[in-house]
């Protein structure tokens, strides 16, 4: 056995990740498992997939060592296995921003359409939820909301914000978030409050970054 061969064995294994994690829709998956366990149904709703095209997707990434599955009744439930594979999508999302053109154009494009300002940072919110300073707007689904959010949280998903604006106080900032720093829920929640006159601003990424970040959040109990 030639002595390369256990470095070359390993090297296939990391190969296997990154493929698991070669598509778009499975990086989209991972952004909706960061914010909690879903079931197969549930997934494919919210990504737009058919229930046999999310099954192939989500097999696929358990089988990498990405997810993990558990079985309750006739319902397959998935989560991320481990905080690290947040951190591999935080880093191929870094490597793409600073080396492709495509990427760039879009994020000046649609993204700094709907909102141009410096969004908040992690720190600066924590200090300014803590001195009562700012109302914290979260526009994520309801069930997203109640599995965890950022401490003292407003929860009105996008489709409801138009109809429910008057729920939010003019008298302070907003700082909206959603799901991580291209969700374009806080996007559009963003350029709708700034037309009806509200000062608001977005988080620089969304709920489960805060949360590994070791900040405080708030869960429903069981959770």
């Amino acid at each position: 056995m030639s002595s390369d061969s256990p470095k070359r064995a390993v090297f296939d294994c990391f190969a296997e990740v990154a493929k698991a994690l070669g598509h778009g829709r499975r990086m989209e998956i991972l952004e909706l498992l960061a914010q909690g366990e879903r079931s197969v149904d549930a997934l494919a709703e919210a990504a737009g997939l058919s229930i046999a095209n999310a099954s192939q997707h989500l097999r696929l990434m358990r089988k990498a060592g990405l997810l993990v599955s558990r079985r309750v009744g006739k319902h397959i439930f998935y989560r991320v296995s481990d905080p690290s594979v947040l951190v591999a999508t935080a880093a191929i999302r870094k490597v793409a921003e600073g080396n492709l053109a495509e990427v760039r154009d879009l994020i000046r494009g649609y993204f700094h359409e709907r909102d141009a300002l410096e969004p908040v940072s992690r720190k600066d919110l924590a200090r300014r939820i803590k001195d009562g300073q700012v109302t914290v707007l979260d526009v994520r689904p309801e069930n997203e909301f109640v599995v965890g959010h950022l401490p003292s949280a407003v929860n009105i998903p996008l489709r409801e914000l138009a109809r429910r604006i008057r729920e939010l106080p003019k008298s302070q900032e907003v700082i909206a978030y959603c799901r991580g720093p291209y969700c374009v829920l806080a996007f559009e929640a963003v350029a709708l409050l700034r037309k009806r006159g509200f000062k608001v601003r977005r988080l620089e990424d969304g709920y489960p970054e805060w949360r590994a970040a070791g900040l405080p959040f708030e869960a429903a109990a069981g959770t």
